[in-house]
């Protein structure tokens, strides 16, 4: 493979651990030689979120608020979760921390308490780019005196911030959009965004489920107002979990039941949600970690005042193995004639994730995934739940694209098994 320069850096196959990560895994090893290219869909989970999520099904498998062992023991799993969360976002406390199912359900409980009190600041901004659950959620608003304005995205697939600047007035109240596609890869400038929002007192609404996995979430350099991601992308079993700026948490109206306090995260984590998964993402923060600290050289477990700085540690790493990948898919992909959808220039691959939309002339995308699946490969067809924009991009959302999703378990080795299959296609 041909070594390009990456932001200055130059991906190194050979000091990423990959392998070793690999084996950490169990998914990866018992389904061998099946290789997981569906990632953007959920992740694998290593042995120690699996060994979280057992140990509270065995030992504290109860509900918190009691006086005896076990339910204080989920009480305090609770609370190491939401610091492990806090500081893996770079939340300024861990009560701007809320835990739920998933990122959509959250998106409906913010934009429900947004509708209630729109006034004069009427207007909300949405994207084409979006996975529609970011994007449904606040149109259903239209009912509660809301107007929509559309940031759209332009041929090279990726949102332009000088598009959005003219769409923002005093009537804004928020504006909202993804920190990268879940279907074309594309990274969003959200601090230009926010800063723009900001600039006319409207508030910023992040949608970090498909960036999560790739790269450092940090609330605070983002200087966003709401962020919701998914811990199923994240390397930790199925949940979800809100990050708001405590004041604006405070100020929201929710649906809580009378002896709830109306403080946040009380307020926000309506009914009971699934413990041992909660444990789960917190032993999956404590799993990125403890890779930033192996490749930092340093010795021990991460503790509770390392975890943001090994935890971004490793998201640095990945960032850049993954540009990699991102560089040799896009090898793999331009010689099997196949047509890229949003970023396809090498030079640009610092601003997308290694997530990519494509078709192979002449071949539908259904008969290029059961190829791949008959060769031991999963990967994805249609519409990729963003149905606006694959109309943006002239696809039928019938059939929509190809979609090869990768995270930093993937190897070049596997890349290149995909594009024998997609070379004995033509």
């Amino acid at each position: 493979m041909n070594t390009q320069v990456v932001g200055g850096q130059v991906p190194r196959w050979d000091i990423f651990p990959a392998e070793t990560l690999r084996a950490q895994f169990p998914a990866l090893q018992h389904a061998k030689p099946f290789i997981f290219f569906d990632n953007a869909a959920g992740a694998q989970i290593p042995q120690t979120v699996l060994d979280a999520v057992n140990l509270h099904l065995i030992d504290h498998n109860v509900q918190r608020g009691g006086r005896y062992p076990q339910s204080i023991a989920v009480d305090a799993a609770i609370a190491s979760a939401r610091a492990s969360v806090a500081a893996f976002i770079n939340a300024r406390r861990a009560e701007e921390v809320a835990f739920g199912m998933n990122a959509t359900s959250f998106i409906r409980l913010i934009s429900l308490a947004v509708g209630q009190n729109l006034g004069v600041r009427h207007e909300i901004v949405v994207t084409d780019l979006d996975h529609e659950a970011n994007v449904a959620t606040w149109l259903v608003l239209e009912s509660m005196g809301a107007k929509f304005l559309w940031w759209r995205v332009r041929a090279d697939g990726c949102l332009h911030t000088e598009d959005l600047a003219p769409l923002l007035s005093p009537r804004t109240r928020l504006v909202a959009c993804t920190l990268a596609s879940n279907a074309l890869g594309s990274i969003v400038n959200v601090r230009k965004a926010a800063e723009l929002a900001h600039g006319v007192g409207a508030e910023i609404f992040l949608d970090a489920v498909h960036y999560g996995p790739h790269g450092s979430i940090d609330v605070q350099a983002f200087d966003c107002d709401y962020l919701v991601c998914s811990g199923y992308k994240i390397f930790a079993p199925h949940m979800g979990f809100l990050w708001g700026r405590y004041e604006g948490l405070q100020r929201l109206p929710t649906f809580r039941e009378d002896f709830i306090p109306d403080e946040p995260p009380s307020k926000i984590e309506a009914g009971t949600f699934v413990y041992e998964n909660v444990a789960g993402m917190d032993a999956a923060i404590n799993y990125l970690a403890q890779v930033g600290r192996t490749l930092l050289g340093k010795a021990g477990p991460p503790d509770a005042r390392s975890v943001r700085v090994d935890a971004r540690s490793a998201m640095d790493a990945i960032r850049l193995y993954e540009q990699g990948l991102s560089l040799e898919l896009l090898r793999v992909l331009k010689e099997c004639g196949a047509t890229i959808y949003g970023i396809d220039s090498a030079s640009r691959v610092n601003e997308r994730v290694p997530t990519f939309c494509f078709n192979i002339p002449g071949i539908l995308p259904q008969a290029v995934t059961e190829a791949a699946a008959r060769a031991g490969i999963g990967i994805r067809d249609g519409h990729m739940y963003a149905p606006r924009l694959m109309k943006r991009l002239d696809l039928a959302k019938e059939t929509g694209a190809v979609r090869v999703s990768l995270v930093h378990y993937n190897t070049v080795a596997e890349v290149h098994r995909l594009g024998n299959v997609l070379n004995g296609l033509k």
